[in-house]
């Protein structure tokens, strides 16, 4: 197996057929298709089914074009730190709705200076999803929440713990979140996420049912419900990304506050360690810094 194999596997993946790839490569069709067949022929196995016009990737194909990337991004990468170059190409992020607000980006702004000719791709997704992208190479990293089980190929490295929130509307005053729930209508975090789970559980602890008055799946749109005026929420403190949204009265949730924590999840053994190294210390001097709650 060599690079050019790779390359070669990567262009038709890209141009949709042998004859694109051929003129991408600068190979005549023939020279592609004998590249293709001697990797296969290593590999031991099929990667295109060549029954259907143009061949399409198997699903052991797919899978090699994945690791295609990362080897050439590796090679590239490693030609580049020999040669004294500052790394290039694209570092693709995802992040859980509440750490795209502020704390990622505020990251990304401080690695851009150290790594200015790096493109950043940020997708916005839940935690099981997000991890599932690192695992399949996807994504090389992700901020998750740590109420979900981390593959064995993977690690996860906390960057900010924060505390969950009582949010109430302006004017409210000094309440107990008992008082709460016995005088005003609750609005609650109703997804399929870690956080909405982890605070119906700290709710149901305390022994009484809120009356619910709306349910959200975001947490911006919680907050706007709240400065409405049609009830509390409980919240993480991140959530309060704006100066308005700061501007609302609030208290830690439970006694002793009630934390999640926030990590940086990525393969064990990954083709940009030094970048999201980086990307670690961005992100935990975001979170000492209280930058992501400005």
């Amino acid at each position: 197996m060599d690079t050019r194999q790779l390359e070669t596997l990567l262009a038709i993946s890209q141009r949709g057929g042998f004859a694109a790839a051929a003129q991408a490569v600068n190979l005549t069709a023939s020279a592609v298709s004998q590249q293709i067949a001697a990797l296969e022929a290593e590999i031991g196995t099929q990667l295109f089914d060549r029954t259907r016009r143009p061949p399409a990737l198997t699903t052991k194909g797919a899978e090699m074009v994945r690791a295609a990337q990362s080897i050439l991004q590796i090679v590239s990468d490693t030609k580049a730190s020999v040669a004294g170059e500052q790394m290039r190409g694209t570092v693709a992020l995802g992040s859980l709705r509440t750490g795209a607000n502020s704390l990622v980006p505020q990251a990304l702004a401080t690695l851009s200076a150290s790594f200015p000719h790096l493109n950043f791709r940020l997708r916005v997704g839940v935690s099981e999803e997000l991890m599932s992208e690192v695992v399949s190479g996807q994504l090389d990293a992700a901020v998750v929440a740590d109420h979900v089980a981390v593959p064995s190929s993977l690690r996860w490295t906390p960057v900010l713990t924060e505390p969950l929130i009582v949010l109430t509307p302006p004017g409210t005053g000094t309440l107990s979140i008992d008082d709460l729930i016995r005088d005003m209508p609750y609005i609650r975090y109703r997804t399929q996420v870690p956080l909405a789970r982890q605070i119906d559980t700290e709710i149901a602890r305390l022994g009484a049912a809120p009356r619910q008055i709306v349910s959200v799946n975001t947490m911006p749109a919680i907050v706007g419900c709240v400065r409405a005026g049609l009830g509390f929420a409980i919240i993480p403190q991140i959530a309060l990304h704006d100066a308005e949204s700061a501007s609302l009265d609030w208290f830690p949730f439970g006694a002793p506050p009630i934390h999640r924590r926030l990590g940086l999840v990525q393969r064990v053994a990954s083709r940009r360690a030094e970048v999201l190294a980086a990307l670690v210390a961005a992100l935990i001097q975001q979170g000492l810094s209280g930058d992501v709650h400005d």
